[in-house]
């Protein structure tokens, strides 16, 4: 009851953020590739009369790729958003959103001065009544019509170059939903064929940037939907789970008696429709997921295929994730040894970082685990989980980002695999976000993590530890070091304790001053010496 009255009470309210602008998607916006909307708060594009923004081209970035793509001009997303636009608003200060009537995270306020720092807390730490509003929320945006964005039904190309727009109406959830298919589909090459070896968001370095981006949207819509300036989403911590604690009908519902594939109709997730699942026949249609609804959510956690995914992640697995102190390495795709961010993302093996194609773990694991729609990964996000399960991968990356603390310059700034090049924008997304600008601190976001709180670092933690854990590295140096200076030390010492006593044995001049026992060949030179 409390479900449904939630609903019909926020049922009403507006939303502001997502992926194609619905003031963007005229013939005239497309032609002109031009997408700088005007801001309500004064009417004038991007809010230039109120100083929050102005129209400006795009400045892409000219850094090499990788070899994974070996395309150009064929795919709507090279080079992104240049196919559709290449003039958007670019706001100034703190203001954010395609008509930079928004807040950059971490800020609010009518002038976007004010800071704050919302947390993400363990979905098992909520209240009763917390936990109900965060279920009412899902079902909210699942079931309200974005006011703001549209997703495109066909290409550009199949748009006539943007004088024929292909535009759908979409809600709230699904919209991220299609966002997570559109940024990891493969790439239409005509006629039948099609290109497997691409994907904007995953197997290279924007995987974990990518995400944490995707969450925060997430979380601002529902913010804006539901007026509630305090939502943050919740988190599953999976460490060490023997099983799918959170598929209860409590939560985000269990199994169904009758079909081990369902969801119990005790969860108002059964009734749910999911989209852009059907792979194979947008690729033999050579066309985009347009979201029309394609049958219910699956799941069957457990019965999933064991020689691929043993188990779920351990503590310890997670303790070798955050010791790897390279955030990307080698080839920076799903073939990376000793990268942090494929071993997270669980491409390589938890115990050595080595990768290895034949296991999924970590990340992976966890969908592969779910056993139905969240083990495929361009329809994964229908399923609910999807959310609580990236917090808390974001939650491992925002662990390792505070251990490390690496410079900006760590993340790769050319030979990545397409889009994932540290100055390239983000797929699809609108207003335009690089890669680098969130390999920083969650807390410079505006959030942070419950569990991270409670073991928050002090002065030792914070600034005398990774001093010594660099220092761990290098110690077989430091001790080699200290272990050849010494004998230096011992030898050099040695030498100048003979040498001072040679000269005190020169100054001694009578003969009755020598030792009494001298060998008679000694005797000789020393004679020999003293008259020389």
């Amino acid at each position: 009851m409390l479900l449904a009255v939630l609903a019909c009470l926020l049922w009403s309210f507006q939303t502001s953020t997502g992926h194609f602008p619905r003031a963007c998607v005229s013939s005239k916006n497309l032609m002109e590739k031009e997408c700088c909307p005007p801001w309500g708060g004064d009417g004038s594009p991007c809010g230039q009369l109120s100083g929050r923004g102005s129209c400006q081209d795009i400045v892409l970035s000219n850094a090499p790729l990788g070899p994974q793509f070996p395309f150009t001009g064929v795919d709507d997303r090279e080079s992104w958003p240049s196919v559709f636009y290449n003039r958007t608003c670019q706001c100034f200060g703190n203001f954010m959103g395609f008509n930079c009537g928004n807040c950059k995270f971490g800020f609010w306020g009518p002038k976007c001065t004010e800071k704050r720092l919302l947390v993400r807390r363990n979905i098992f730490d909520l209240s009763v009544p917390e936990k109900n509003k965060f279920l009412a929320y899902l079902n909210l945006a699942k079931h309200t019509t974005s006011p703001d964005y549209v997703i495109p039904t066909g290409t550009y190309g199949q748009m006539n170059n943007g004088s024929s727009p292909m535009f759908n109406d979409i809600n709230i959830y699904d919209l991220f939903v299609w966002m997570h298919y559109y940024v990891s589909r493969d790439t239409l090459l005509g006629g039948s064929e099609i290109w497997r070896d691409i994907d904007f968001a995953h197997e290279a370095p924007g995987f974990l940037p990518w995400h944490r981006l995707f969450l925060l949207l997430w979380e601002q819509e529902i913010q804006t939907l539901t007026r509630d300036e305090n939502f943050t989403i919740p988190y599953w911590d999976w460490r060490d789970a023997e099983n799918c604690e959170i598929c209860t009908d409590e939560y985000m519902g269990g199994r169904n008696a009758a079909n081990p594939n369902l969801l119990s109709p005790a969860s108002f997730f059964s009734s749910w429709q999911i989209i852009c699942s059907q792979l194979e026949e947008y690729n033999s249609r050579q066309a985009l997921c347009n979201g029309t609804p394609e049958g219910p959510l699956l799941r069957n956690p457990g019965n999933h295929d064991k020689a691929r995914t043993q188990r779920l992640p351990s503590s310890a697995d997670v303790e070798f994730c955050l010791s790897l102190t390279q955030y990307e390495s080698g080839s920076m795709d799903k073939t990376a040894n000793f990268s942090f961010r494929n071993t997270l993302e669980g491409f390589a093996s938890p115990l050595t970082g080595i990768a290895d194609a034949s296991q999924s773990s970590m990340h992976n694991a966890l969908h592969i685990y779910m056993n139905g729609t969240m083990s495929q990964v361009q329809g994964s996000a229908n399923d609910p989980i999807f959310l609580l399960h990236h917090a808390f991968v974001d939650s491992i990356f925002e662990q390792w980002l505070r251990r490390h603390r690496p410079l900006q310059e760590v993340y790769p700034e050319a030979n990545a695999p397409i889009g994932h090049n540290r100055e390239s924008y983000m797929v699809p997304f609108i207003p335009l976000y690089r890669n680098g600008d969130f390999f920083i601190s969650s807390r410079d976001l505006g959030y942070d993590y419950s569990y991270l709180q409670d073991s928050e670092p002090d002065f030792f933690q914070d600034y005398i530890k990774p001093y010594l854990e660099q220092a761990s590295r290098i110690w077989p140096w430091l001790i080699g070091a200290a272990v050849v200076g010494s004998v230096l030390t011992a030898v050099l010492g040695g030498l100048m304790s003979l040498f001072c006593h040679c000269r005190r044995k020169r100054k001694q001049l009578p003969e009755e001053s020598q030792p009494l026992l001298m060998e008679k060949e000694d005797y000789h030179s020393l004679l020999h010496q003293s008259r020389l």
